[in-house]
């Protein structure tokens, strides 16, 4: 079994910034895909970022390209997700996820990953 915690959520205003952070811990051996996903009210968990187990490929949603930035710390077992110039729209709880299937390939779907962290805010006012 793995266990996920977000941390770093928060209210801030348009145009600041957040990072988040996820601490991996259980059985974690082996390479593993980690990802960041998000859900805002009514709407359905979406696909924010993923990372391969080396860092040397990351994929974004097109909504947050050039604003978020993923990476890893593989010796703390940790992901981060840097926020910047957010956006009221960015407005959701934010989820980090371990796909321990695929290593070297990030997949956008959610059924793709197995272990799921709680979720942490994040709040952005106009």
């Amino acid at each position: 079994q793995v266990e996920l915690a977000e941390s770093g959520g928060g209210l801030v205003q348009a145009g600041g910034s957040l990072r988040l952070s996820c601490a991996a811990s259980g059985r974690t051996v082996g390479s593993y895909v980690m990802g960041w996903f998000r859900q805002a009210p009514g709407k359905e968990r979406e696909f924010v970022a993923g990372i391969t187990w080396s860092g040397g490929s990351t994929r974004y949603a097109d909504s947050v390209k050039g604003r978020f930035t993923i990476a890893r710390d593989n010796a703390k077992n940790t992901v981060y997700l840097q926020m910047n110039i957010l956006k009221p729209e960015d407005t959701a709880v934010y989820y980090c996820a371990a796909d321990f299937s695929r290593s070297a390939v990030v997949v956008t779907t959610t059924l793709h990953y197995e272990y799921w962290g709680v979720g942490t805010q994040v709040t952005v006012s106009s």
